[in-house]
């Protein structure tokens, strides 16, 4: 097999490197490059199962380690804060280390940090292991889209490969909860860490047998300053965010948000200062790459925002076990599935910002649908769900591969990095915005219709969540209880129907902005 394109490029000065795009527009993916990509989905899934496999395993290691309420919502978060926090560092590094090297390193701490997460014997040894899960975790994303980007070099065929990336994701996050609970039905709450010990070891083995190498040669060293300011703005915002959706708007939350957006300030001056960044800001130079990157992160901003309701719709509303809400939130999962590998064909047919306004639009009719949804109102929210989720795969399939194909070759893994963080950025701006929109509707609706005689404790209760509302009922027993809920009720439906109207805006908004800025391009040759 002849040697890799991307191996041999030269630095010419910006991105000036005619010889080398050629190369690449005339290389077409063989059999070895499908073959590799079916070997890149394997961390893919396992990635996307961690971030919600541990959720269902929470009572159990609770009544175990006995963490204190801090403890284990540090337990739950901080796989996700570190992960994203050092995506920029990892995507950076595997452009100057080489992106299979990288994956490899990933996969080998996972796997082992894994094992230590398992048999933890206390919170902080589990806070531990987690973090360092994060991190091994950030290098799955970077190493293996970009990899992508250079293993496919047709567009065409990079937009098959992305959509087969994006879909492993989706079947990881959609399965975890599954494989968990049944792990759970028959051993202990660290078996749900276990899961990944062979399927890391599956990709240690096969990797170095079937991934090809790619890396900048005219990569320079890793700047440590720029590393810790990245990594300090990202998790410093995004805690900060969801504290303001846990606790409300308040100083810790508000101190965390400023402290991080001056760090980002600071690594933004340095980048432009340094004669070999960490980060290209010149990759913002691209219209095509920003307006992806945006439209990506305003994807993300809706999609975790209405996941968040949508879960306490199923369990709190409808009153559905974990498992019955999981399951019915499958065909969600499928509709994703179907749209991810329906994009090629689209693709193929139409221009991006055609397919991208159109899919969006879809997403918004979702949404719509959202709005009609009761206090009883399983098909109407599994029926809004499926078209959300067929609307908004071309979407984030497409946002992706646009980002990834218009950097340089070279600069694949940090442009794959940027494309994560911005997801995160998205997901975690949703949760926070939407949740606080969702909070005061529903308190508004509540306070307007809580029954006489109420305890204070109780009313307390059910004005902070549905949830509190729900375990209050124990102290009201009979006629009162039975209102609280009732009304409690309705009032988070109200929120959940504002919410998914500033959703469906925000979505319409996203494929205004998408048909505009990405007009010129044409469909893959």
């Amino acid at each position: 097999m002849a040697r890799p394109a991307g191996t041999d490029s030269r630095p010419t000065g910006g991105y000036g490197r005619v010889e080398f795009v050629n190369m690449v527009i005339a290389r077409q993916a063989g059999r070895r490059e499908w073959i590799s990509l079916a070997v890149l989905t394997i961390p893919c899934l396992l990635y996307a199962m961690d971030l919600t496999v541990l959720n269902l395993a929470v009572p159990q290691l609770s009544k175990d380690l006995q963490p204190s309420s801090t403890q284990l919502l540090w337990i739950v978060d901080i796989y996700g804060f570190m992960a994203a926090g050092s995506l920029v560092t990892m995507g950076t590094l595997g452009d100057r280390i080489g992106r299979r090297r990288l994956l490899l390193i990933g996969a080998a701490a996972f796997g082992a940090t894994s094992l230590l997460a398992a048999w933890a014997t206390s919170a902080g040894m589990l806070i531990a292991a987690r973090a360092l899960l994060g991190v091994a975790g950030a290098t799955v994303a970077p190493s293996t889209l970009s990899l992508i980007r250079n293993m496919f070099a047709d567009p065409r065929q990079r937009t098959v490969a992305v959509s087969v990336w994006i879909t492993s994701f989706s079947v990881g996050g959609a399965i975890g909860p599954l494989l968990g609970g049944i792990l759970l039905e028959w051993f202990w709450w660290g078996s749900v860490f276990l899961l990944a010990v062979p399927v890391m070891a599956l990709l240690l083995v096969l990797g170095p047998l079937l991934l090809p190498e790619f890396r900048d040669p005219g990569a320079g060293r890793l700047d440590l300053l720029s590393a810790a300011l990245s990594v300090a703005a990202v998790l410093a915002v995004i805690y900060g965010l969801k504290q303001v959706t846990r606790d409300g708007i308040g100083w810790l939350p508000a101190v965390s948000i400023v402290a991080g957006l001056a760090a980002g300030s600071a690594f933004v001056r340095r980048q432009r200062r340094l004669a070999d960044p960490l980060l290209d800001l010149r990759l913002f130079r691209s219209a095509v790459f920003t307006a992806a990157l945006t439209t990506n992160l305003l994807s993300f901003f809706v999609g975790f925002g209405t996941l968040l309701f949508i879960t306490q719709y199923l369990q709190l509303v409808l009153g559905l076990s974990p498992l019955a809400a999981g399951l019915w939130m499958l065909p969600s999962s499928a509709g994703f599935v179907a749209g991810s590998m329906l994009t090629p064909v689209l693709a193929r047919r139409f221009r991006p910002a055609v397919v991208m306004a159109a899919s969006l639009t879809l997403a918004a009719v979702g949404l719509g649908l959202f709005t009609l949804v009761g206090p009883a109102g399983l098909a109407i929210l599994v029926t809004g769900s499926v078209v959300f989720s067929l609307g908004l795969a071309p979407v984030d399939t497409l946002t992706t591969d646009l980002v990834v194909g218009s950097a340089p070759p070279e600069r694949a893994g940090a442009a794959s990095a940027l494309s994560e963080t911005a997801a995160e950025f998205g997901g975690a701006l949703g949760i926070a915005i939407l949740g606080v929109i969702g909070t005061r509707v529903y308190r508004s609706q509540l306070d307007g219709a809580l029954p006489p005689g109420i305890l204070p404790r109780a009313a307390a209760a059910a004005r902070d969540t549905l949830g509190g509302a729900v375990a209050a009922v124990g102290d009201l027993p009979g006629q009162p209880g039975q209102v609280l809920v009732r009304a409690a009720r309705q009032a988070f439906t109200q929120g959940l129907h504002a919410v998914f109207a500033v959703s469906a805006a925000v979505v319409l908004g996203a494929a205004v902005l998408a048909a505009i800025q990405l007009r010129h391009l044409r469909p893959a040759p």
